[in-house]
This record gives structure tokens, sequence and C-alpha cells, in this order.
């Protein structure tokens, strides 16, 4: 991890009010480091921290992911009801799953036409729409 990079990561948890600990620091370096958008579970984000040698725990990989999209810096994007991604664009913006490989990449917006949506149930109102769209490859 470069200087540059972990500054950007300590700077954007100090811009969203978190006190960028050691595994913090470490976690939003490889989110943001590069300044690229991503998509990682927290068991992918486990491993690359595990890879640069950090000593940060699953539970904290979890805890942490939680943490930052409590304060918006991630949105989290559930696919089949159970599996997680975490996306640092936090713009709204459609996704392509790619079921052959369990990933998940950005669709583009542009071309996603919403004409309608029913309307909320009394009492309720519409937070938010996630639109996934899933692929594979034909047969």
């Amino acid at each position: 991890m470069t200087p540059q990079a972990i500054e950007r990561g300590t700077e954007w948890l100090t811009q969203a009010g978190l006190r960028p600990t050691r595994q913090r620091v470490a976690l939003a370096t490889l989110l943001i480091g590069d300044g690229q958008h991503r998509h990682v579970t927290a068991e992918s984000l486990f491993a690359a921290v595990r890879d640069t040698g950090d000593s940060v725990s699953l539970a904290t990989v979890y805890n942490t992911l939680r943490a930052f999209c409590e304060v918006g810096l991630l949105n989290e994007v559930t696919v089949d009801g159970s599996k997680s991604y975490f996306d640092t664009n936090t713009h709204d913006h459609p996704h392509f799953f790619w079921e052959d490989e369990n990933r998940l990449s950005d669709a583009p917006a542009d071309q996603l036409e919403i004409t309608r949506l029913p309307d909320a149930p009394e009492g309720a109102e519409i937070a938010k729409v996630d639109v996934v769209i899933r692929l594979r490859k034909r047969s």
C-alpha cells in the first residue's frame, strides 16, 4: 500500500466522521486507495487484507463494512437474499450479477428506464430501488 493510498483511505474515513483505526485504514485503503470503484464481499476483502500481511479478523471486516455503510461510504447490494456485495460507488446505479463468476459489476445507468413503480403499501414509502440484472453465459 502506497503512502498516497493510505492517505486517501484515511481521509475517506475522517470525512465521514469515522475514527481512522489501524483496521479501518487498512480496509479503506484496499477499498478506495487507488481511486477506483469496486464491489467486494466481506470474504474477498478479508482475503485481500490478509494478503497484505495485516491482521484483521473476518468479524472485524463484517463490522467495519457495516459501519462504512451506516455513514454512507458504501452501499450494500444483496444478491439471492443471502450474498452481500459492498459497492464504493454510492450513487444510484444498476448492477450486473455474473452468475457463472459470482461477480457484481456496474451496469450502464443511461440504458435503464423505469417508467413506473408500484405504489408503496399504506404507511410505507419507497426508500430505494436496487436493480440487479443477472447474467450467465449462453449455452
